[in-house]
C-alpha cells in the first residue's frame, strides 16, 4: 500500500510539473505564431465548390436563414459606455439570384466590384484635385442590365454593397437593409414620396409614420457639413452624387436609428432620398462607417466599431459591434489618417509575404506621401484586394513560383493566374500573409486567396493589380476575420475565426 501512495505521488508531482511547464510556454506560443508564419496551408476544394452551388440554389421565400426577430426592436437610450451590435448578411443570400450559372455570378460581382474601385479612386482624386462634387462627371460603367435590375449601388463613396446589416430606423423603429461602407460617410435612405427609386427588399420608409422624424434648417450645423448642401423652403437638401454616375437627392434630417434589441442612437443626421439612381441591390440605404464629420460612427462618438465579414458563398451571419472590447488575440497595426481625405480608413501594412518569405517589395508601395498619394486602406465594399502594380507582379509572380505542381489555366476577367482544380478534392498551396507593423503578421486562409470562379473547379488568385497609386484590402482577405477599429487609440486589429 505503501508503494502504491509513493507510485501516486510521483505521477501526481510530475503531472504538476508537466501542467506548470505547458502553462509557462503557451504565452510564448502565442507570440511565436503572431511573428513566425507557416509555409503552407490546405485549400478544401469541395467544400468551396459546394458552397458555391449553395448560392445558385438559395431561395429566401423558402429558407430563413438569419433568424431576424424584427418585432423585438426596443427602443433604448444611447450612452457613449455601453455597447450594442446589429446582424451582418452577405448580399447574395437576401435575394434570389437571377444568375443560371456560378461563372456569371462571379463576372457580375467582379463588374460591381471594378465599378466600386474607380469610385474610390475617383473619390481620392477629387479631394486631391480639390474638385467640388457638384463638378463631377458620370463615368462610363460596362454593367450589364441584369446587374441593375437586380437593385445594386455601387458608387465613388458607397460601392456594390456586398454586406447588408438590419437597422431600425424611426420611432416605432421599422426594420431596414443597410449597405455596410467604411469607404463613406453620409447616411441615407430611400424614402417616400419617391419620384425616381431603386428598387429594395423593404417597404421604402414613411417619414409621416415616425414621431422622431425632423427636417434640418438650412442653418443647422448638420447642413453645412454636407459637401454640397441644398436649401429649399428653409429645408436642408442634401445631394452626393458618385464616379459611376449614381447618386441620391433628397431631405437631409435627423431620426432615430435602432439596433436591434442592444440600443438606439437619437438624433441621427441621415438623407432621406426621394430620388435614387445606380447599383444598389436590395439595400434601403446606406450606413457611412467611415471617418468623416457626418458618419454614423463620428454622430454617436464611437470610440470604436468591428466587423466580421462570413464567406460571401455562406448563408450565415456574423454581427457589427459598437464599442465592444476586440478579442484579445487580435493582431494589430496603425491606423493612419490621410489629411487629404478624411473619410477612408489606412492600415499601417509593411509588405507580404509567400510562403513564409518576405516578398520583394519596396516598403513605400504601401505608404502615402505628403501630397496624399499613395498608401493601402481597409474596405468593407470591395471584394477583390487591389495592390499597385509593382507590389502585385511580385506577390503574383511569387504565389507562382511555387504552384508549379498546381495545373494553371487561362485568366479569368480581372484575375491573370488561375487553376484548373477539378480532379482535387483538397490541394496544398503556399501561404499567403500581410506583414504588419511591430513585426507581426497575420496570415490569411487558403479560401481567402485562391477562390472558384467557376463549378467546375477553376480557381483563381484573388488578387489584382491597379493603375491608380491607392491600394485597398478587399473583403475577401477579410472573410473569417474580425476586423476592429480602436477610434481613440488609432489602432485595427484582426482576429481569424471570430465570426
Amino acid at each position: 500500500m505503501a508503494n502504491s501512495n509513493n507510485q501516486l505521488f510521483v505521477c501526481s508531482f510530475f503531472f504538476a510539473i508537466f501542467v506548470a511547464l505547458a502553462v509557462s510556454l503557451l504565452p510564448l506560443a502565442l507570440s511565436r505564431s503572431l511573428t513566425e508564419e507557416a509555409t503552407h496551408a490546405f485549400l478544401d476544394v469541395s467544400a468551396s465548390l459546394k458552397q458555391a452551388q449553395a448560392v445558385l440554389s438559395f431561395d429566401p421565400e423558402t429558407a430563413q436563414p438569419f433568424g431576424e426577430h424584427d418585432e423585438d426592436m426596443q427602443q433604448q437610450t444611447f450612452a457613449n459606455s455601453s455597447s450594442f451590435s446589429v446582424q451582418l448578411h452577405q448580399r447574395d443570400f437576401l435575394l434570389k439570384t437571377s444568375y443560371k450559372d456560378y461563372k456569371s455570378l462571379v463576372f457580375s460581382r467582379l463588374e460591381r466590384d471594378s465599378a466600386r474601385v474607380r469610385s474610390l479612386t475617383t473619390k481620392l482624386q477629387v479631394s486631391l484635385d480639390g474638385v467640388s462634387e457638384s463638378d463631377l462627371e458620370p463615368m462610363k460603367t460596362e454593367l450589364r442590365p441584369e446587374d441593375l435590375s437586380t437593385p445594386i449601388v455601387s458608387g465613388t463613396s458607397q460601392g456594390s454593397g456586398e454586406y447588408f446589416s438590419r437597422v431600425g430606423v424611426g420611432s416605432p423603429p421599422k426594420p431596414f437593409y443597410m449597405v455596410l461602407d467604411t469607404g463613406s460617410d453620409i447616411n441615407w435612405l430611400q424614402c417616400q414620396p419617391c419620384s425616381d427609386c431603386y428598387q429594395q427588399s423593404d417597404p421604402i420608409f414613411n417619414p409621416s409614420s415616425s414621431s422622431s422624424y425632423k427636417t434640418l434648417p438650412c442653418t443647422s450645423q448638420q447642413c453645412g457639413s454636407l459637401e454640397n448642401p441644398g436649401c429649399s423652403t428653409g429645408k436642408c437638401q442634401y445631394q452626393v452624387s458618385y464616379g459611376d454616375g449614381s447618386y441620391t437627392v433628397g431631405d437631409f434630417v435627423t431620426e432615430t436609428l435602432s439596433f436591434g434589441n442592444t440600443g438606439s442612437a437619437n438624433g441621427i443626421a441621415l438623407g432621406c432620398g426621394h430620388q435614387n439612381e445606380g447599383l444598389f441591390v436590395g439595400a434601403a440605404g446606406l450606413l457611412g462607417l467611415g471617418a468623416g464629420k457626418l458618419s454614423l460612427l463620428s454622430q454617436i462618438k464611437a470610440s470604436s466599431f468591428s466587423y466580421c465579414l462570413v464567406d460571401r458563398n455562406s448563408g450565415r451571419s456574423s454581427t457589427l459591434e459598437f464599442n465592444s472590447a476586440p478579442p484579445s488575440d487580435s493582431v494589430t497595426t496603425p491606423l493612419l489618417r490621410n489629411q487629404k481625405i478624411g473619410t477612408f480608413y489606412y492600415v499601417g501594412l509593411t509588405g507580404l509575404s509567400v510562403g513564409g518569405q518576405p516578398v520583394s517589395i519596396p516598403s513605400s508601395s504601401f505608404q502615402f506621401d505628403a501630397a496624399g498619394n499613395g498608401g493601402i486602406i481597409i474596405d468593407s465594399g470591395t471584394a477583390i484586394t487591389r495592390l499597385q502594380t509593382e507590389a502585385y507582379n511580385a506577390l503574383r509572380d511569387a504565389f507562382v513560383q511555387l504552384t508549379r505542381h498546381l495545373p494553371s489555366t487561362s485568366g479569368v476577367s480581372l484575375f491573370d493566374t488561375c487553376y484548373d482544380l477539378s480532379s482535387m478534392t483538397s490541394v496544398r498551396v503556399p501561404t499567403v500573409s500581410f506583414r504588419l507593423a511591430d513585426g507581426k503578421s497575420l496570415q490569411l486562409p487558403a479560401k481567402n486567396y485562391l477562390i472558384p470562379v467557376d463549378s467546375s473547379g477553376t480557381f483563381c488568385f484573388a488578387f489584382a493589380a491597379t493603375r491608380s497609386s491607392l491600394s485597398i484590402i478587399g473583403n475577401v482577405q477579410q472573410q473569417g476575420t474580425r476586423v476592429s477599429f480602436n477610434l481613440a487609440e488609432s489602432r485595427v486589429g484582426f482576429s481569424p475565426n471570430k465570426c
